[in-house]
Formats: C-alpha cells, sequence, structure tokens
C-alpha cells in the first residue's frame, strides 16, 4: 500500500532558512497499478489545494486533473508516481497523445504521432519543493524514453508557470513557441511548448 499523505518533517528552527528537514531520498518511478488510482488522485488533490492556497502556476482546478482522467490513464499504462519508500512524492503521465495541437509547434524536426512521448499532469509533493524530486522525475522519463526507443519528448507548459519552464530548460529541453493547442480552455488560450531530442 502506497501512503501519499504528508510525511515531510518541519523544523522551524532550522538554521538553513528551509522549513524541511534533509534527508537522503530513496527514490523511484513507477508505473501505476489500477489498486493505486485512489491514492494517485487523492495526491493531485493535495496538489491542487496547495496550488489554490498559494500560486496556481499550472492553472489546474477542482476539476483537473479528474479521477476518471486518473484511471483511464492508469489503465493505459500511462500514469507513473514518483516514491519515496511507500510515500508518493510525485506523478506524471507519459504518453504518445499530446492531447492538443502540436502541429503548431516550431519543432526541430519532423516527428510522426508515436515517435515522441509527452509528459503531462507533472507535480510534486507540496511539502517537499527544491528537494530535487522534479529532477530526478524529468530524468527518469528521458530514461524510459530513450529506453523504449523514442527519438524525442515533447511537452508544453502554462506560460507563466516560471517553475516548470525552468525545470525544463535546466535539463535541456528547448523552447519550441508559445501556441494555441486549440484546447478551447478560456483561461488558458496559450501554452509553451519545449523538446529534448533523443
Amino acid at each position: 500500500m502506497i501512503d501519499s499523505s504528508a510525511f515531510i518533517c518541519y523544523n522551524p528552527d532550522s538554521q538553513s532558512g528551509s522549513s524541511i528537514e534533509k534527508r537522503d531520498l530513496n527514490m523511484r518511478l513507477v508505473k501505476c497499478q489500477l489498486t493505486d488510482t485512489e491514492q494517485v488522485y487523492n495526491f493531485y488533490r493535495k496538489v491542487v489545494k496547495h496550488l489554490d492556497d498559494t500560486v496556481n502556476y499550472p492553472k489546474w482546478d477542482d476539476g483537473h486533473p479528474s479521477k476518471d482522467g486518473v484511471e483511464t490513464a492508469v489503465r493505459r499504462g500511462e500514469q507513473y508516481i514518483c516514491t519515496d519508500s511507500d510515500h508518493i512524492v510525485g506523478a506524471l503521465m507519459l504518453s504518445e497523445d499530446p492531447e492538443g495541437y502540436y502541429e503548431a509547434g516550431e519543432w526541430s524536426c519532423e516527428l510522426d504521432p508515436g515517435e515522441y512521448l509527452t509528459i503531462h499532469l507533472f507535480a510534486v509533493h507540496p511539502d517537499m519543493p527544491r528537494t530535487g524530486i522534479g529532477s530526478f522525475m524529468l530524468k527518469e522519463c528521458i530514461r524510459i524514453a530513450r529506453d523504449r526507443g523514442y527519438k524525442a519528448i515533447r511537452l508544453d507548459t502554462v506560460p507563466d508557470n516560471h517553475p516548470a519552464n525552468g525545470l525544463y530548460l535546466k535539463h535541456g529541453f528547448t523552447y519550441a513557441g508559445t501556441k494555441d493547442l486549440k484546447r478551447n480552455i478560456p483561461n488558458i488560450p496559450l501554452f509553451n511548448l519545449y523538446e529534448l531530442n533523443l
């Protein structure tokens, strides 16, 4: 059984300026099983609540990610979780479907559908910022894509999602334009596109 509850110890007297006690993490990125669906959905709910209480960079809301969407991703073998021991510390979806009009991208090379993977719903435990979880998850996505013979990883972000934009650029992704992906989301008319050729 995986535990998605908060488990990090807080140290308000820390001299480092961080509220989180530093400790080594024993992380793994694993494909979700159907029995994990409820806990993964609850993890995303916790992330959305944190975003609502702070800065909602990706503009997620109570309906996104949806429980049905998470379950569908699990059934397709596309939903992953990052665990530290038996605790969920991150989650993402890895799919061949970009779920939008990626033909608009200013890509460095032309690839057919099925030749690249797309990262969706990338989230880190809200109590664990700047602990290397996002970087670990991204490196594992790159390893998985290479091992499976894909030619690239592509993804999109909300233009004002500065933490995500910075993370992808830090790990070698290149900007491929800010485009209308025809998703018909009124408060997000445009998305930043990024690619990493493998």
